[in-house]
């Protein structure tokens, strides 16, 4: 395949698993898997070409195949956070509109135009019964909303959607307008008819909404700063095809490695950055962006090549709903398969670790441990790992209680097992919560970098020593929560929404 060819067939294969797999609005369910073969008949290309794009795809970690079905990885948001971090939107306008949200207690939408539709790249939204459904990335038809009347018709000062999109909801927006005048946002309060009618809604929402507005264009009126371009990168993917082979697209790799260093500036990035930031020779960038505007990911204004809302398409809508508990179980599984251990993720709740996933293993013997279940944290391998990212006092205000012979509970000596958990980076308990139980945890760490929760594997005693689990289990618990924290890195969900 030539190279441009390439990335187009690359994309139109993303664009078939993705359509298939964000489900939920056909009926489906959003973790509806697909096959290879189903991807054949979407797109129409060779067996042969399909499996060398997934090969591919798997390899740069944005799908995920479990035996013969295949799944949108975290990792593929980021194409969609390339558009939302560099298209200078989300950012300023998000916090006025998610004050707007608490003050009115309504939901609050922001979208942009994309094509004959608009584009959600921001939901704020109320917990209710009846609650707005629409998702970051969601793509509806711009004459049956509020948000695309007015970036329709950006000369009216404000427009309504009196349950055009569905029955019973309302809605009423205002355009955001950047320095040059242009319509480049559309803000809306949307509600439902328990609530407000279209009349009721505009009196409550409007005299507000337009003071929001005027808070967001004054917020993209600010010099937009510009931050230092990092060092030239290496390109990874010729070391890929060096050790894949021919199974392994290296045109399909850069290409994407493209669109992804457009989103690393607001306002996108010149040919001559984008093969900076990307390490790949200007001729090879220069093709990929042609392919990229070809198919409407990208545009090019005043020689600097930005990424459209289009791109949010590659399954955007549909990861960002995906759940803490939905992130972390497929590693889990992974790791359970690699040690044949029972394994679980733990967050801190009060004084205790709170169960938010678990795998057990097949087992005779086996620790019967179900999500929801709560323990001492000082008394656990993921509760210790926990307590050694928290301020020492919160440490200090624990009263350990002995719930084995082996529990530590001197406050000196418990203090000590925090701080050796964190300068390991680990924490191993033999016997402290239950007779029997050995345990050994490592962090899992969140989009900022601290840590969020703990991910443990649990054995018997007589299975498997200190020395055991150090030598066994730890290299792949480590490896397990490298992935989830990286999947994390890309999907904005807490532990708690599990």
């Amino acid at each position: 395949m030539e190279p441009a060819g390439t990335l187009e067939r690359g994309l139109a294969v993303l664009r078939a698993l993705t359509a298939d797999a964000a489900g939920g609005r056909d009926g489906r369910s959003r973790s509806a898997r697909v096959r290879a073969t189903d991807l054949v008949r979407a797109t129409g290309l060779a067996r042969s070409t399909v499996d060398r794009v997934l090969a591919t795809l798997v390899h740069l970690g944005y799908v995920r195949a479990e035996g013969r079905d295949l799944l949108p990885a975290p990792r593929l948001m980021e194409l969609g956070e390339a558009y939302l971090a560099g298209g200078g939107l989300r950012d300023p306008l998000a916090p006025p509109a998610e004050r707007l949200a608490e003050e009115l207690d309504e939901s609050v939408s922001l979208a942009v135009a994309d094509g004959d539709g608009v584009r959600f790249i921001g939901q704020f939204t109320r917990r209710r019964t009846m609650s707005v459904a629409f998702r970051v990335g969601d793509l509806l038809p711009a004459d049956r909303c509020a948000a695309g009347l007015a970036l329709r018709d950006p000369a009216a000062p404000w427009a309504e959607d009196d349950q055009l999109i569905e029955p019973g909801l309302v809605a009423v927006a205002v355009p955001v307008r950047d320095p040059r005048g242009r319509a480049v946002c559309a803000v809306s309060v949307v509600s439902h008819t328990s609530r407000h009618t279209a009349a009721s809604l505009r009196d409550y929402a409007l005299p507000r909404l337009r003071e929001t507005v005027a808070t967001m264009e004054a917020a993209l009126a600010e010099p937009a700063s510009r931050p230092p371009l990092a060092p030239a990168s290496t390109d990874l993917s010729r070391a890929a095809k060096e050790e894949l082979g021919s199974g392994y697209l290296q045109s399909l790799a850069r290409g994407l490695a493209v669109l992804v260093a457009l989103g690393s500036a607001r306002g996108g990035l010149s040919l001559a950055d984008a093969a900076r930031t990307t390490g790949l020779p200007r001729a090879t960038v220069r093709r990929s962006l042609q392919v990229l505007a070809r198919l409407g990911y990208v545009t090019c204004d005043d020689s600097r090549f930005a990424v459209l809302p289009k791109v949010m398409e590659l399954g955007y809508a549909a990861l960002s709903e995906r759940t803490f508990g939905e992130v972390v179980q497929p590693h889990l599984a992974d790791l359970v398969a690699r040690v044949h251990e029972s394994a679980s993720v733990g967050v801190l709740s009060g004084d205790d670790v709170l169960y938010v996933a678990r795998v057990p293993t097949v087992s005779i013997m086996t620790v019967n441990i179900t999500v929801g279940t709560r323990f001492p944290a000082y008394a656990t391998s993921m509760g210790r790992v926990l307590l050694a990212a928290q301020p020492e006092e919160r440490l200090a205000a624990i009263a350990p209680q002995p719930l084995t012979r082996h529990t530590i509970t001197a406050p000196d000596r418990l203090r000590a097992a925090v701080r050796r958990a964190a300068e390991d980076g680990y924490a191993l308990v033999d016997q402290e919560l239950e007779e029997g139980v050995r345990s050994i945890a490592v962090p899992v760490r969140g989009r900022d970098g601290r840590v969020v929760a703990a991910v443990n594997v649990a054995t018997h005693a007589s299975r498997a020593t200190r020395a055991d689990l150090l030598r066994d289990v730890l290299p792949a618990l480590a490896e397990t929560a490298a992935r989830m924290s990286a999947d994390l890195r890309h999907v904005p969900v807490t532990p708690w929404t599990a």
